[in-house]
């Protein structure tokens, strides 16, 4: 339980859940308080409300084009959360609602605040990912206000110097578009460590704590140490202490930066270390680090602000990208993961009480008419002119009779099929599911929602959708058992693969291949290269004996590293 909150001149040490591990030292800034409208105006005169709705239209445009343009010039998470934003500032039913209210006679902004309350309040009940989209439209509202206004778009203040940037949540608009040189470090009291906020945390490179109790208290300036991977944050820490803490993690660092892969343990036990892009630029990029192939090529984005699906010419080109930049490699591609969050234009999507629940993944693929065999189709042909036959999976997978149903196609076109594993079924079922496929890849994110029982995306819920949860890690320990029992190769590749500690405890279950990140490539592998196979046995049956994601993490941490500063 976090301590009250002393005096500003007192230390006091605040916890939350690690999100991007990194010991950082600096002054803290906050973002800029939300627009405000004025709601005590005069009804909009009948001759008028024309104008007021092409006023709308015209702001909520030029803000739609600006996340465009943002979204074309980034790559990964942020270039999807940023093409999302940029559809939701042009989504008809919002922006008609706001007409409707501007034709009752409300000016354009009260109208808009009007609009987005009743879409937060529809996103909210509807729960699951969905959730998570209240944060982003209340941020597209900002946008649209102030272009309404005429003034600069609310946003994240540019420090004058290194600081650690601490605040409610993020909008991803806002999360995509920090600078890793001048915000060193990042604290949430909302979030989890798979919500959008952290994932793009941990693409920039940037330490990361979300859900910490008592954060709304530390005031902009304040002097903190942050350590992302503990999940702490130190107030007012005395200069000593800072700097022995920061010391050491910067001489962890410089092991990081002279590792070159390929990962192995000391003792040389083999564990791929792969990364995880999203298109062929994110590819070029993450060729950068010492990754030896793709382990997580997401192929939402060549799907999502379309309102038609893209043909198999248009996919092949964006597949041959990214298994052009790894010619060599093993390349895994995860087949099109709609749905829910991520819904489609061109997918007649019904209403659901909880999407997160419903018809997403593999699932829409069963059901809508040559959808998934026009996306093997142009794996196949992109993989022709490549040379190579890169692996193929399916998310979320339930039952093996599904995995089955999968394979067929996938063989059927000389490629290598898989099966994502985020459903506690098939981890339960893994050994049958397996006897139809050649591998499997542990998506940890899902894997921990769906186990926990728990909304990833709730700020209330973050400490149950932590990686870190004993039953979790029972899961990954039992999916890996039958993969070493049928001889097939089982990976990670959700958020818990880029925490170097979990990937040693990962290493100890038998996992064979832990893809992340491009920035988290290096730190995973290091570590690896500091331990034995035996201590990550020790350290993972350890983790099994506990109760709760800190004890896990504290008794890995021991045996694994040794004594925790500070």
């Amino acid at each position: 339980m976090t301590r009250p909150m002393p005096k500003s001149a007192d230390i006091s040490t605040l916890h939350g859940t690690p999100a991007v591990p990194g010991v950082v030292a600096a002054p803290t800034v906050r973002p800029a308080p939300r627009i405000r409208i004025d709601t005590d105006t005069e009804p909009v005169a009948v001759a008028d409300r024309e104008s007021e709705v092409h006023a709308l239209h015209r702001a909520a445009r030029s803000v739609a084009e600006r996340l465009h343009d943002r979204a074309t010039t980034s790559t990964g998470v942020a270039a999807e959360v940023l093409s999302a934003n940029a559809a939701m500032a042009a989504d008809r039913g919002w922006l008609g609602t706001a007409e409707d209210l501007i034709g009752t006679g409300m000016h354009a902004a009260r109208a808009l605040v009007a609009a987005t309350d009743q879409f937060v309040d529809m996103f909210r009940t509807l729960g699951g990912s969905m959730a998570e989209r209240a944060t982003d439209l209340r941020d597209v509202c900002d946008r649209v206000l102030a272009e309404l206004a005429g003034t600069p778009e609310p946003g994240i203040p540019t420090p004058e110097r290194a600081s650690i940037l601490v605040s409610d949540d993020l909008a991803p608009a806002d999360a995509a578009g920090l600078d890793p040189n001048l915000v060193v470090g990042l604290a949430t009291s909302l979030g989890g460590p798979t919500s959008h906020t952290a994932i793009i945390a941990r693409q920039l490179g940037i330490p990361c704590v979300v859900a910490v109790d008592g954060l709304d208290e530390i005031a902009a300036g304040m002097k903190v140490l942050l350590d992302g991977s503990t999940g702490r944050l130190l107030l007012n820490p005395d200069p000593e202490t800072a700097a022995r803490a920061v010391t050491a993690y910067c001489a962890s660092v410089d092991r990081t930066t002279r590792w070159t892969g390929p990962g192995a343990t000391a003792d040389g036990h083999r564990v791929e270390v792969l990364v995880n892009v999203q298109d062929g630029a994110g590819a070029r990029t993450a060729r950068r680090v010492p990754a030896e192939g793709v382990g997580l090529f997401r192929t939402e984005l060549c799907f999502l602000d379309r309102e038609s699906e893209p043909t198999v010419e248009e996919q092949m080109t964006c597949y041959r990208e990214v298994l052009d930049a790894y010619p060599e490699a093993k390349v895994i591609i995860r087949t099109l993961d709609a749905g829910s969050d991520k819904p489609l234009r061109f997918v007649g999507h019904s209403a659901e009480a909880n999407p997160a629940l419903g018809v997403r993944g593999y699932r829409i693929a069963a059901r809508e008419s040559g959808l998934l065999e026009r996306q093997l189709d142009a794996v196949a042909a992109a993989a022709a002119d490549n040379g190579h036959a890169p692996w193929v999976m399916a998310p979320m997978i339930s039952t093996a009779a599904e995995a089955k149903a999968f394979a067929d196609p996938v063989r059927a076109r000389g490629l290598v099929p898989g099966v994502m594993i985020e459903v506690p079924a098939a981890a339960l079922m893994a050994e049958a599911i397996l006897e139809h496929v050649d591998f499997a890849s542990i998506g940890t994110n899902d894997l921990a929602q769906y186990t926990m029982a728990a909304d990833r995306m709730s700020p209330r819920l973050a400490s149950f959708t932590d990686p870190w949860q004993p039953a979790v890690l029972d899961l990954v320990a039992r999916t890996s058992a039958a993969g070493h029992r049928l001889g097939k190769p089982v990976g990670v590749c959700g958020e818990g693969a880029a925490d170097p500690l979990l990937a040693c405890v990962l290493a100890g279950f038998g996992i064979t291949s832990l893809s992340a990140a491009a920035t988290a490539i290096a730190a995973v592998g290091a570590t690896l290269a500091t331990v034995t196979i035996d201590d990550c046995r020790r350290a993972a049956a350890a983790t099994l004996s506990t109760t709760d994601p800190r004890a896990a993490r504290a008794v890995a941490r021991s045996i694994i590293v040794g004594d925790a500063s500070w």
